[in-house]
């Protein structure tokens, strides 16, 4: 609970540093978040190589959690149908088209703008930004509440970046692998599953 709060601190000191224009923007500004990024996965992926042990736990990985994905895909996609059940106003394509992001919120929600226009594009931006919060904020909780698969499914397409590193500290390096493996699936699946809801 700890490093959440202190992430939590670290988002809103961001938020205030952009509110007060403390930091270049403009010229290469706005790319601040991406060396940060760069930087944290340089320190995750030092730490999985500083483990010898990897390798052989790719090899070990219970074949089933290659169905982790689809559970994730078929997970998302219940949530869906109740929200558009609760949300006469909306279709169910568009639920269905903004829960395809997966938390690819800059991919989906431009491909949702496009199709669906400003309005959804931009539910579809915060609900993408929101699942990738809870993930990096609730880890913790998610474990203790519904095991060590909880923060990586709830991450949807983020586990092979953003979430990885508080998915390795709450779930533990084995996990790793299985991370990455459901990042990319569910990565690689965001255009292609949005493109077909938008298209309905």
């Amino acid at each position: 609970m700890k490093g959440s709060l202190i992430i939590l601190l670290f988002f809103l000191l961001g938020i205030g540093c952009g509110y007060m224009n403390l930091l270049p923007v403009g010229d290469g500004g706005e790319d601040i978040s991406f060396y940060a990024l760069c930087a944290l996965l340089f320190f995750v992926g030092y730490s999985i190589g500083n483990d010898a042990d990897i390798v052989t736990k790719f090899k070990q990985l219970n074949p089933g959690l290659a169905l982790l994905p689809l559970m994730t895909f078929l997970g998302t996609l219940s949530g869906c149908l109740v929200a558009a059940l609760i949300l006469h106003h909306r279709s169910l394509a568009d639920c269905m088209a903004v829960g395809s992001g997966f938390g690819y919120y800059s991919l989906s929600s431009i491909f949702i703008t496009q199709y669906k226009g400003a309005e959804l594009g931009t539910i579809a931006l915060v609900a993408n930004v929101v699942r990738e919060l809870i993930t990096l904020l609730g880890a913790p909780l998610l474990v203790r509440w519904f095991g060590k698969l909880a923060p990586i499914s709830a991450g949807g397409a983020t586990t092979m970046d953003t979430t990885l590193p508080i998915i390795t500290q709450t779930s533990g390096k084995e996990l790793v692998p299985v991370s990455i493996y459901h990042g990319f699936v569910m990565d690689f699946s965001v255009p292609f599953v949005v493109t077909f809801f938008c298209q309905l």
